[in-house]
């Protein structure tokens, strides 16, 4: 399928550690339910899980946030537990509250049922990120995602969100070998289900290991970085000859850093608790970095939304410019959107980082 060739490509630049005219910003839950329009449209589709299973729905809500921002990429609406989902597992969303599993996996006789799934129960998905990608007519790159393994059994095992991780820590503590049949399991699901997204249409591929911050040290690398390697090692590098950017955003992982500089990836994301500077000391020059301002900056009145991102910005330092690669920035919250952000902060934030970002290459 041929696609409008692409007028703002600098997301994808910035994570091929090639130089930008500006910082590119994308944020995490762009599309969501702090944007009135996507509470309307949600409204319409009965459910989250309505939304996102509809094509239709799934494409407006991921355009709406670029109808209002000048943001430099679009990420699939989609749940990072569709996978575990279409294991059979019985995922819903009850309103105002977090995902629910009707089933859970916790025994042997759990982990035996365990399969990959057939990518045909995820085709709305696939459906949707074709559809977007046509709706976008180049405007910006189109990312697809999905949970970690190890992110992706902490809800299998818990049965939704948790508090203490209790569940999951007690099953890889006690019955390890278990542990990792689940996430072997997890990590081929994943890796089948990012390579039909970019087969689909995505232009970059990003791994939320949402809850690996969670480990201990020692264990974060046996059962969460592990896996990651698994899934990075069969993903496709390119697609109709144009190479697709990975990503992987461990939150809590800062500490961890040395261990993932060698990730078999493009870009790495920070939250909020790492200083760029030195995740750029610690990294060397072999990822792009991706961050990794403090959400909570977008309750703060517009000059201190201006003067926090102007910081995040200092903090990387002068990006690379000119020939070649070199060290480059994708601007981002430090992880998700909050619901009750004030959609009119948002713009404050996607124009400063144009702006500042723009006067720091002038500087250079």
């Amino acid at each position: 399928m041929s696609h409008a060739p692409l007028q703002n490509d600098t997301f994808l630049r910035a994570c091929l550690r090639q130089s930008t005219d500006h910082t590119p910003v994308w944020l995490m839950r762009q599309a969501g339910r702090y944007l009135p329009e996507y509470c309307a449209t949600r409204a319409r589709a009965g459910s989250f899980m309505g939304l996102a299973t509809n094509v239709d729905y799934a494409t407006e809500v991921t355009l709406q946030p670029l109808e209002r921002y000048a943001l430099d990429a679009a990420i699939l609406f989609s749940d990072i537990l569709t996978v575990p989902d279409a294991m059979g597992l019985g995922l819903s969303f009850a309103q105002g509250e977090g995902p629910k599993f009707e089933k859970t996996v916790r025994t042997e006789a759990d982990v035996a049922t365990l399969a990959v799934p057939d990518m045909d129960k995820l085709r709305y998905v696939f459906d949707a990120v074709t559809s977007i990608r046509k709706a976008l007519n180049g405007r910006v790159p189109l990312i697809g995602f999905s949970g970690s393994p190890w992110t992706l059994a902490c809800y299998m095992v818990e049965g939704g969100g948790s508090d203490d991780y209790r569940a999951v820590k007690s099953l890889m503590y006690s019955r390890p070998d278990l542990m990792h049949r689940i996430l072997a399991i997890n990590a081929d699901s994943v890796a089948t289900y990012l390579n039909a997204q970019i087969e689909a249409g995505a232009q970059a591929v990003m791994v939320f290991d949402s809850w690996g911050g969670v480990l201990a040290d020692g264990k974060f690398q046996e059962f969460s970085l592990a896996y990651t390697r698994r899934v990075l090692a069969q993903l496709k590098r390119e697609h109709d000859g144009v190479t697709i950017p990975r990503i992987v955003f461990t939150k809590g992982g800062g500490l961890w850093l040395d261990d993932m500089k060698d990730l078999d990836c493009e870009a790495l994301g920070l939250d909020w608790t790492v200083n760029l500077a030195k995740a750029r000391a610690a990294v060397g020059d072999s990822k792009a970095l991706q961050g990794n301002i403090d959400p909570n900056v977008l309750f703060a009145p517009p000059e201190a939304i201006d003067r926090e991102v102007a910081a995040v910005l200092a903090s990387f330092g002068q990006p690379h410019q000119g020939a070649g690669t070199g060290p480059t920035h994708i601007f981002n919250l430090g992880h998700g959107i909050s619901q009750y952000t004030p959609p009119e902060n948002v713009k404050v934030l996607v124009d400063a980082v144009h702006t500042h970002s723009k006067r720091i290459r002038a500087q250079g």
